[in-house]
């Protein structure tokens, strides 16, 4: 059972942030593996990169909506700490892709599947999620992938 490169970087970057005293990316990152462990734990099994990119994923998207209420609450100063934790997170991230990239991983996607009416859409997503996902904001892919197969 070797562990994922990813999970081995971030607690390296754990500890980086308990030497140099880094409060507030210790907790985050402590966020982080907290929720990588639970995973581990509740399934039995060792995560892959691609398994810790989605958990990292799933946090930013939480903390863009805890924002958004934040905002709408006149709460700033939560807002921000939301906005310092989704940089800290961002690091583990890939690359993301251009929109040029992902249009053309939508056109390559209808090409593989001959998907062509709204129904299909389902079967399209199952495509690109694997190879979209970590590099690029799976919400609007979703809504590419809606307005190219509505016409």
């Amino acid at each position: 059972m070797s562990a994922s490169a990813l999970k081995a970087q971030i607690n390296e970057d754990m500890k980086a942030a308990m030497r140099a005293k880094d409060a507030a990316r210790l907790s985050t990152v402590r966020l982080l593996l907290a929720a990588i462990k639970q995973r581990e734990v509740d399934e039995r099994i060792e995560l892959s990169d691609a398994d810790v990119l989605a958990i990292v994923d799933k946090m930013i998207k939480q903390r863009r909506e805890s924002i958004a209420q934040f905002e709408k609450g006149g709460r700033p100063e939560l807002a921000a700490a939301e906005q310092s934790e989704i940089a800290v997170l961002s690091a583990y991230l890939p690359q993301q892709l251009s929109e040029a990239e992902v249009a053309a991983a939508i056109d390559a996607a209808l090409a593989e599947t001959g998907a062509r009416a709204p129904a299909d859409m389902g079967r399209l997503m199952g495509v690109l999620k694997p190879r979209l996902a970590g590099r690029a904001d799976m919400g609007k892919v979703s809504a590419l992938v809606k307005a190219r197969l509505a016409g």
